[in-house]
């Protein structure tokens, strides 16, 4: 399996068999996302909630399948469950709604957590179940933070952790860069590569945090 991050929270999956996965897909140019346009192809895409930020599945090429609720469906091969969160602490009376996707590829457990605006209760870390790879939101002030992203960490114990929607040279939101996340943590490695590749049946022995280089 190959995880590639274009940028803010979209990132590109690729099973062993070439199924195409890709995570919130962002409008490129909208509201201070610089990010090059995706233009990339897939068979699925996950949209955690409708902000141009996220939901802008014309910018994806191919003929995808969108998934953008919760509850459980199965698209080319693959089951994705999503469980209905808060983009906000105020149950979604400031920003709405936001789900979170789990899906299994390649025998990985996957946890994309969209805009999650909240630390999750004992309920949703138990519909979400076992995660062996996340993706989390760490720039605060239209998510989580940096300090409640690493109590959502520990809440849900992943072996691998992909940091996204943090500021970046190509990103003009009002949030965090990556460093105040990663601070004081052991086993983080800052890649010079947009992708990370995983093999079946091997994950790090102890939790691992990989930054990755925005592909677009």
């Amino acid at each position: 399996m190959n995880v590639k991050w274009l940028g803010h929270s979209c990132f590109l999956i690729i099973s062993d068999q070439g199924i195409r996965i890709i995570t919130d897909p962002y409008a490129s140019g909208s509201g201070g996302v610089g990010y090059a346009p995706v233009s990339e192809a897939a068979d699925v895409i996950t949209v955690s909630h409708a902000h141009s930020d996220h939901n802008d599945v014309a910018s994806v090429l191919g003929k995808p399948e969108v998934i953008k609720a919760s509850g459980i469906k199965n698209m080319k091969g693959v089951q994705f469950k999503g469980v209905a969160v808060y983009h906000d602490e105020s149950r979604g009376k400031e920003r709405g709604a936001n789900i979170v996707f789990c899906f299994d590829v390649d025998g990985f457990k996957l946890c994309h957590l969209g805009d999650l605006g909240h630390r999750l209760s004992k309920e949703q870390i138990a519909e979400i179940g076992v995660v062996d790879i996340l993706f989390i939101p760490v720039g605060g002030f239209y998510t989580i933070d940096a300090k409640v992203a690493s109590q959502v960490c520990d809440d849900l114990k992943p072996r691998v952790i992909f940091p996204m929607h943090y500021k970046t040279p190509k990103l003009q939101f009002p949030i965090t860069g990556v460093d105040e996340f990663i601070a004081g943590k052991n086993n983080v490695k800052k890649l010079d590569s947009t992708e990370a590749e995983f093999k079946v049946g091997k994950l790090p022995d102890v939790t691992e945090i990989v930054v990755l280089r925005p592909a677009l």
